[in-house]
């Protein structure tokens, strides 16, 4: 083979292997844009917890509770914004007839109510909460406490048809709500501070833990003297970990979706009741601590219930304060006489 022959076969020869590695980086790079990686985005835990329902939040809460008294009278059901309310209190007032008192903070609702009247004890717990207290009407003792200023209020007596609303749906008693955008120009009127200061909250488990150990019961009843209006039932969904409401029968929703409401936690506290005036009126201890009942996520537990610097919260018998389940709870007061045994049943 001559000298130039030689030269062209080897420079064949190194063409074909650079076109070979070109090709075959072609191919690698193709590959690797093929496996293009997808970023993981980390989840990031919110920093805030809320006081009354313990859910975590993004921004720390700064408005002070607002309770406010809703009729639950069957002509006033179902109410609007309760599946707002982060606990709500239910109790005898005149007869065998509850009202509830609804404490709202980590979400106002668009409106609120029936609103109905005040009483003594209604403004002792809204006191002990440091919060600001709606009503229409009130009580002879209710009128003079609210007078003295125990508790920042609103009262639709004073303002009904400008801060409080009538509803054409229904008829008075049973009509008078106050609009959410109202809480504000409702204080703003009584010159009292929207502002949380005294920090009030309950205490709740951490999401890795679960509800400590007790018999089960994914049903339970609360019975209130001769009216089965207000009787009512509360079933535990095992797959939503929430309970429903039954009252007289009837699934309790919130009155501006129309959608059922779910608790985390049903309590009962017993206490001493007494009828103190011909229109029935009662007073009710809510500072002795007694009996007390909770049911959560399918369990139920006997404990203690205290009032501790006014604010009424279940205890372990050791005083250690009841953890509960983080989400919506629903408090009822139950008289001593007949008592909670008889009073409550569950299975």
């Amino acid at each position: 083979m001559t000298k130039n022959k030689v030269m062209i076969a080897l420079f064949s020869t190194m063409l074909l292997v650079g076109c070979g590695d070109k090709e075959e980086t072609e191919k690698v790079e193709e590959t690797v844009e093929e496996e293009e990686t997808i970023p993981v985005t980390e989840e990031v835990e919110l920093p805030y917890v809320t006081p009354f329902t313990g859910e975590k939040v993004a921004n720390e809460v700064t408005m002070r509770p607002i309770i406010a008294t809703i009729n639950n009278h069957p002509d006033a059901r179902p109410q609007s914004g309760i599946a707002s309310a982060d606990v709500v209190y239910e109790m005898l007032a005149e007869g065998d007839i509850t009202r509830l008192l609804a404490l709202f903070q980590s979400e106002i609702p668009e409106s609120i109510g029936p609103i109905r009247s005040a009483r003594d004890y209604f403004i002792e717990i809204s006191a002990g909460l440091d919060a600001f207290y709606i009503a229409h009407g009130y009580s002879p003792e209710a009128q003079t406490m609210l007078m003295n200023g125990v508790v920042d209020n609103i009262n639709g007596m004073a303002y009904d048809g400008t801060v409080f609303k009538r509803s054409s749906e229904r008829v008075a008693p049973h009509n008078s709500y106050i609009p959410g955008e109202n809480i504000e120009l409702a204080a703003e009127k009584v010159n009292a501070s929207l502002l949380y200061q005294e920090k009030v909250s309950y205490n709740f488990y951490e999401p890795d833990e679960s509800a400590k150990m007790g018999v089960e019961a994914t049903s339970v009843k609360i019975t209130y003297g001769g009216s089965s209006s207000f009787n009512s039932v509360y079933t535990y969904n095992a797959d939503t970990k929430v309970y429903s409401r039954e009252s007289g029968s009837v699934v309790t929703t919130d009155h501006l979706t129309g959608e059922p409401i779910e608790l985390s936690n049903v309590l009962f506290f017993e206490m001493d009741h007494r009828i103190i005036d011909s229109a029935g009126r009662r007073e009710i201890d809510i500072t002795s601590g007694g009996t007390a009942y909770v049911f959560q996520q399918g369990i139920m537990r006997e404990v203690l219930w205290k009032n501790v610097d006014g604010v009424l919260k279940a205890v372990e018998t050791d005083g250690s304060e009841v953890k509960l389940v983080p989400g919506h709870t629903w408090i009822h007061f139950v008289p001593s006489n007949p008592g909670i045994v008889s009073s409550v049943s569950f299975s």
